[in-house]
């Protein structure tokens, strides 16, 4: 639980990826972000067709988030070594798709910094990527409206807290089991969100 936003896309064969590389480190450094840097040039002969074992690019990770992955596979799709390790192998996964899906929480590094990494990747993709896609539910992408962008983390706030009191406050029943508990603290808390909501139409 807690607001994320979710990205994929290619990167662009014309862009020299040493370049985003060295931008990013940049940005990472003026921002004390611990970075990691994997591989910094793509194979000579372009990209493959079947990828190979190798990740390409930098990630980054401001405090608080969960790291913010630039990598590319040899065939030029964005993902991770997670993402690689987890969904490489088509043949030993039932979601070879989830290869080149990132998601990155930005719940608890804050309003600041999800703007920061939002701008980073608004300018990255004008530069290095292609078919770039991103779903923020803070609504920061598509509008950059900042004000929306504080309600609808106060809003996650909220939720959080009311989850977390909601397993402090309510017991488990007999016979009851861990999942089926959990989810009648979701629904607890959905309830709670639909009267808040309904009740401040503007949250």
């Amino acid at each position: 639980m807690g607001l994320s936003f979710h990205y994929s896309g290619r990167f662009n064969p014309a862009a020299s990826l040493g370049e985003m590389i060295t931008e990013v480190e940049e940005i990472a450094r003026t921002h004390q972000w611990p970075y990691v840097v994997y591989e910094r040039s793509f194979p000579e002969k372009g990209f493959d067709k079947q990828h190979n074992d190798e990740v390409y690019g930098i990630s980054f990770t401001p405090p608080g988030c969960e790291t913010v992955f630039l990598c590319f596979l040899s065939d030029g799709g964005m993902s991770s070594f997670l993402n690689l390790k987890l969904y490489g192998d088509p043949e030993e996964t039932d979601f070879p798709e989830f290869l080149y899906m990132l998601s990155v929480k930005t719940q608890y590094a804050g309003i600041e910094t999800h703007i920061q990494i939002m701008k980073l990747l608004k300018y990255l993709n004008k530069k290095y990527f292609l078919d770039f896609e991103v779903h923020d539910e803070g609504n920061y992408w598509e509008t950059e409206d900042e004000a929306e962008l504080t309600r609808i983390f106060q809003r996650y706030d909220m939720l959080i807290a009311s989850f977390k009191a909601g397993l402090e406050s309510i017991p488990i029943d007999q016979g009851e089991s861990v999942e089926d508990y959990i989810k009648r603290i979701a629904e607890h808390v959905r309830m709670i969100d639909v009267d808040s909501r309904s009740n401040n139409p503007a949250s």
